[in-house]
């Protein structure tokens, strides 16, 4: 049986949200999350970028505009928040989409708009 892939760290990460998602609940605008997972991120040490920008290269040019991750934490997850009724597969093509413009491998999706957190780790 393989390693599951940044273990630990994954799993401070999705500490942290739950830790979150326990003291805000769901119905905040997403931005009340990030502030709150920049808190948590910074007090418990972990290395972390907010809104990371990544360029799309086309051929030869690199194109106008942007992806931005969420956050980057470990400077290896590319960690993007939701506060939505459920997750759909545009979130999840969103994250591999920084994925492969970061060339990072791992990606943390989570969304804290339902009842209970949710999350999805995706693989590159």
């Amino acid at each position: 049986m393989s390693d599951i892939y940044l273990k630990e760290q994954s799993y401070k990460i999705i500490g942290i949200c739950m830790e979150v998602h326990n003291i805000l609940g769901r119905g905040h605008s997403e931005v009340v999350y990030k502030d709150a997972l920049e808190y948590e991120l910074r007090v418990n040490g972990i290395p972390f970028e907010r809104e990371k920008i990544y360029e799309i290269l086309y051929k030869e040019i690199i194109l106008p505009r942007k992806y931005v991750a969420d956050f980057v934490v470990y400077d290896e997850i590319i960690f993007e928040v939701k506060a939505i009724s459920q997750l759909t597969n545009s979130d999840t093509k969103q994250t591999l989409n920084y994925l492969a413009s970061s060339k990072n491998k791992l990606g943390l999706l989570v969304n804290f708009g339902e009842y209970s957190l949710k999350y999805k780790r995706i693989i590159l």
